[in-house]
Parts: structure tokens; sequence; C-alpha cells
């Protein structure tokens, strides 16, 4: 007989639930600092990623919310697929292709690609008070990719390390853009939040419409034009009485990490990962703007996504030789964190283990391991 599976009950230390939200499988993953809950049942969303110490939920929730996509028909199919009629906000895997719809091999991929809305398979793979993973795998409908995602979370720390694995199963080469899309909203988010990251050359769409920034190309973080002519810090976050949307690409990034702080609140969500899979980073912003469906105006978010391509389809990126391919059989791997702090307002650096320096007049580390200034 199969041994039914089941996890501890355990009230201490890392631990997980396993529960149904909305009749969507959730896994939940938390320790005495952070929980983290992910929608296995849809794209295996991370909706969740509460600090603890502060009771700060970093990821937006959009007004649709969690909809389960068995339980909500749409009234006629959107041309651009399915993904914002079941868009929760939250945290996002973007493959194989990005941005808009498009046409490709033979078959259609809507606005964000496969994986964003296909349940998820898991497994528990260690749960004891002192860590717990679990790992995540769905296979691709449209395309013969493999998609394979661990989650670990060790005790007393805000660290959120994450590896994953694209396999190409089909006997061809296949081509692809891969993106993380965490958004981020309210009441973290407000006008005393700002962004640290390295260096970074900005491109800015032009949007038209509800856009506040002048497109461009060949712009240094973090200092860009309004389309009045003003000057903009997009290190700053404004409010929502900006009623703008704009999206820009940051690319020649000088190392892969950003922090993201609320300054009143001295408590801060960010993400460090290899420039060698994810060189680009994506950045979405949304203040009051974004009249038309789903949102209307009623919206007040941002996304700061680590992206393959500075380029929003596959076609794009193809065009400009920034996709990736993976021959048959082959694979492609990362590992990457994301890291919940409190205790400071800007950010010098992110290390690779998910340790955050602070800015300080002695540029003094800080201390993630203890809880002690900076606490991740």
């Amino acid at each position: 007989m199969q041994e039914p599976s089941y996890t501890h009950e355990r009230n201490f230390g890392c631990r997980i639930t396993e529960t149904l939200y909305r009749g969507l499988p959730v896994v939940t993953l938390e320790n005495e600092l952070v929980r983290v809950s992910v929608l296995a049942g849809k794209g295996s969303d991370i909706f969740e990623f509460l600090h603890k110490p502060t009771d700060t939920d970093f990821m937006w929730r959009s007004p649709l919310g969690v909809r389960n996509p068995a339980q909500h028909v749409p009234s006629v199919a959107r041309a651009d697929g399915a993904f914002l009629d079941y868009y929760e906000g939250g945290w996002q895997e973007c493959f194989p292709t990005g941005g808009n719809a498009i046409d490709h091999a033979g078959t259609s991929f809507g606005l964000h690609g496969e994986v964003s809305l296909m349940p998820w398979a898991y497994r528990i793979e260690t749960d004891t008070p002192e860590q717990v993973v679990v790992k995540f795998w769905v296979r691709t409908v449209r395309t013969p990719f493999l998609v394979e995602k661990t989650l670990r979370l060790d005790r007393h720390r805000s660290v959120l390390k994450i590896s994953e694995r694209v396999v190409n199963e089909g006997a061809v080469p296949q081509d692809f853009v891969w993106g993380q899309h965490p958004a981020f909203g309210a009441p973290f988010l407000d006008d005393s939040c700002v962004i640290d990251l390295p260096g970074a050359t900005v491109e800015i769409l032009d949007l038209a419409g509800d856009s506040r920034l002048a497109a461009g190309s060949g712009l240094r973080w973090p200092h860009v034009q309004g389309r009045d002519g003003e000057a903009i810090d997009l290190s700053r976050i404004p409010t929502p009485a900006a009623k703008a949307q704009d999206l820009a690409f940051l690319t020649n990034l000088e190392a892969g990490w950003y922090a993201l702080t609320n300054t009143s609140r001295q408590v801060g969500f960010g993400m460090v990962w290899p420039l060698d899979v994810y060189p680009v980073l994506w950045f979405w912003q949304v203040f009051g703007g974004a009249t038309g469906s789903p949102w209307y105006g009623r919206t007040f978010n941002i996304a700061l996504e680590p992206w393959s391509s500075p380029h929003s389809t596959l076609h794009a990126a193809q065009a400009h030789g920034t996709h990736r391919t993976l021959d048959a059989g082959a694979a492609l791997t990362v590992e990457y964190a994301a890291v919940a702090y409190s205790g400071v307002t800007r950010v010098a650096q992110i290390h690779a283990d998910g340790r955050v320096d602070a800015q300080t007049t002695g540029n003094t580390t800080g201390n993630t391991d203890d809880e002690s200034e900076v606490r991740a």
C-alpha cells in the first residue's frame, strides 16, 4: 500500500502547510520571519510574501483577486490570451515567451506565455524545523519543455532560495525568453518607497496615453525625462495622483540585484540573481493610470522583473538576437533568491546568499543572520 501524503502539523521553526484556496491547491512555506504562499494550482504563483515582524505583505493583490480558471469562464476569449482574466497580482513565472501574444512555430501564445496559467505538480522534499524544501514542476502543452522550480526556506532567515531548471524534451532546438514577474502594491508600496540597484542603462517605451515618461534609450539610471520636460527620478515612487502607466527596460546592469524599501516603515523586499540568465530588469509602473480594462485607473503597483531579454515578445527577441535556445535534450538552470529585510532606509548591496548591506555613513555591513540592524 502506498504511504499517504502528509506534512507534520508543526507550529514552530520552518513548516509547510497544504491547503485549498478558492479551489486551488496552495503550498505555504514559513518560518519565524516570513510566510510564502504558492498557488500550485495556478502557475506556481507566489501570491503572498509576508514579513511577519512588521506584518508586511509585499505582493500586490489586483482588484480581481485569486480566481480559479476552472470556475471562472470568460464571456469571450481574449485575443491576447487569458492571463489578465486570472491575474491576481503577486509573482508569476513567464515562459517560454513574454509580453504580448504571438503566433510562433505553428501555434499561438497568450500574454506572458504558457506556464503562468497551468497547474503545477509539487513534492515536499525536506520538512524539518531547520529547513523546508518544496519542488514544483510542469510540462508545457504548446512547447516541449519541462520546467522545475525548487523553493527553500531556512530557520531564522527571511531569504527564499529558488533553484530552477528548464529542459527541452523535444527532438529539435527550441527558442524562448524567460522572466520572473513579481509585482508590489499598497499598503507596502507608497510614496516613501525607494528602489536601490546597481548602475543600469534605461530604455523607456512610448506607451502614449497616460505615460508620464518621455520615450528614450541610452539613459542612465535613475534620472530620466518626463513628457512635460521635467526631470524624474525613477528610484522614487510617486503617489496615485500621477495617473500614469509606464514600462522601462534596464540593461547593462552592473550586478543582478535590487531592493525596494519603504523608508517610513524601514522594511523592504529584494532580489538577487545571476546576470548570465537574467541580464535585464523590466520595470512596470502603474500609478493610478491604465484607465482601460481591466484596471480602469484603480490600481497602484509596480513590478521589478528579472528577464532574459529586453524585448517584450519572443519574436522581437529573435529579431534582435536576445532570445535563448536549448538544443534537443539540453537544460538551463538558475539559482536566485528573494529576501525580506527591516531596519534600514537604503540598501548598498544584496549578496548572492541574501545578505543585505545597508547604506550607512561608514559603509557598515548589516548582519542578516542574527536579526540585528538589518534583519533578513
